[in-house]
């Protein structure tokens, strides 16, 4: 005989249960009963006009394993739906009659717990002894001399002197061998005697500055 019959002892075995009676009956809001009809397509009730649920015994022994199986074996709305696709909708109201004995619970999820080892601080190695330190600070010439960041002078005007020419150097020319000029003063003339006399002073001054250039 169904459980449903013996909670309702004033109506038949085959009566049908309105939703106020199936959730008294089971201890769980209407509302809850809408969401798992709404969850599992197996739940089926008879509806009427305007709506109104009325639940056959066999819809209750349904409604009362799936309430077994949420709130006794802990499984949840996705393992509820794969117990009725793999052991079929008799097998979940069987439990609900009590005829079968509870399905065992899901395996729990194992949670991989992940280590954080600290790595160890790197061992130094001794520096060779043959080796010299090489101090911090670098002075390497024509790079750490300061730079002058100051402007450029002005520049300043400056008085140039004129540069005297060198002096030309005097050619010096080979001696000039005055040969005497010996003039008859009987044969000529008194303008001619003047003009060689002339001549003669002037090969005198020259071959002075030739012996005074010649000397320096």
């Amino acid at each position: 005989m169904s459980s449903a019959a013996l909670a309702y002892p004033g109506k038949s075995a085959e009566a049908f249960r309105t939703i106020s009676e199936v959730a008294d009956e089971l201890n769980v809001p209407q509302h809850v009963l809408r969401f798992w009809e709404s969850r599992f397509s197996q739940i089926k009730p008879v509806k009427r006009a305007g709506g109104r649920r009325y639940y056959r015994p066999d819809d209750i022994d349904l409604l009362k394993g799936i309430r077994a199986l949420l709130y006794s074996d802990g499984f949840t709305i996705k393992g509820v739906q794969k117990v009725l696709k793999d052991r079929g909708l008799r097998h979940v109201a069987e439990i609900g009659r009590g005829g079968v004995p509870e399905v065992a619970a899901p395996a729990p999820l194992v949670i991989e717990k992940v280590v954080y080892v600290e790595k160890p601080a790197p061992v130094k190695k001794p520096r060779p002894t043959h080796l010299r330190a090489v101090p911090a600070t670098l002075h390497l010439p024509f790079f750490d001399e300061p730079v002058s960041l100051a402007p450029a002078p002005e520049p300043v005007a400056r008085v140039v002197e004129p540069v005297q020419p060198a002096a030309q150097p005097v050619a010096i020319e080979a001696p000039v061998e005055l040969t005497p000029v010996v003039v008859e003063e009987a044969g000529m003339a008194a303008e001619d005697r003047m003009r060689l006399e002339e001549l003669l002073d002037e090969l005198t001054g020259l071959k002075a500055r030739l012996q005074s250039a010649r000397a320096a």
